[in-house]
């Protein structure tokens, strides 16, 4: 097998765009001789001196947790754990929707306490200490968390979000796409955004979002 090339992916485990492209990568790999390495950027860091709606500021009021939750399983088993319980994380936030209620159920919903249940079910699906759900509420491993996410976001500009990705030596934010690629899709957009990575000067293509994350 011929070398595989490294993506370099920041992500938010709370983040519905992130997810899409993620899956999209895990697609890629199959195909083409690529190998994601997996880091955490920060939703909550990101926009916490950033004039946005009171409703966005409560969605972050506990954006912290996931984010400390991978970063201190990587600080116990090392960074080879971050894509798959990123994965076992993903699945249960946008796949499974845990993190809304029931129908018929929306009153005493707790999504704080929704959310570590969900991170400790997700270590255990991955194999790893569901004890390390107390990260969520621990301000221990903060600093990491900033350093990863600084280390993302200066590869693009603060202008942009998640996902982050870098190849070759080129980031960009994005893709952002919905939903999900497979296959030969999958394929040939990775061809398409490595030919812009490996070009020189390239810096942004754009347009309105008219759909909503669609889960498969």
């Amino acid at each position: 097998m011929s070398e595989r090339t490294p993506i370099d992916f920041w992500f938010d485990p709370l983040c519905p765009w992130a997810w899409m492209a993620s899956r999209w990568v895990l697609e890629v790999r199959e195909l083409r001789p690529v190998e994601p390495r997996w880091h955490i950027m920060s939703l909550f860091v990101l926009n916490e001196d950033k004039d946005i709606s009171s409703d966005y500021r409560a969605f972050l009021k506990d954006a912290m947790a996931p984010v400390r939750v991978v970063q201190a399983a990587t600080e116990k088993y090392g960074e080879e754990v971050a894509g798959d319980l990123y994965t076992e994380i993903g699945l249960r936030i946008h796949n499974q929707g845990r993190l809304k209620p029931p129908p018929g159920k929306e009153e005493g919903f707790d999504p704080a306490a929704a959310l570590r249940e969900v991170l400790a079910d997700a270590l255990r699906a991955a194999g790893l200490d569901p004890g390390l759900a107390a990260a969520a509420d621990s301000t221990e491993y903060d600093a990491a968390v900033r350093r990863s996410h600084e280390e993302g976001i200066s590869l693009v500009g603060q202008e942009v979000g998640t996902p982050v990705i870098a190849v070759d030596g080129t980031a960009f934010f994005g893709p952002v796409v919905s939903p999900t690629p497979r296959g030969e899709a999958a394929a040939r957009l990775w061809d398409g955004v490595l030919l812009v990575a490996r070009t020189d000067g390239f810096f942004e293509l754009k347009r309105s979002r008219t759909r909503d994350p669609i889960f498969d």
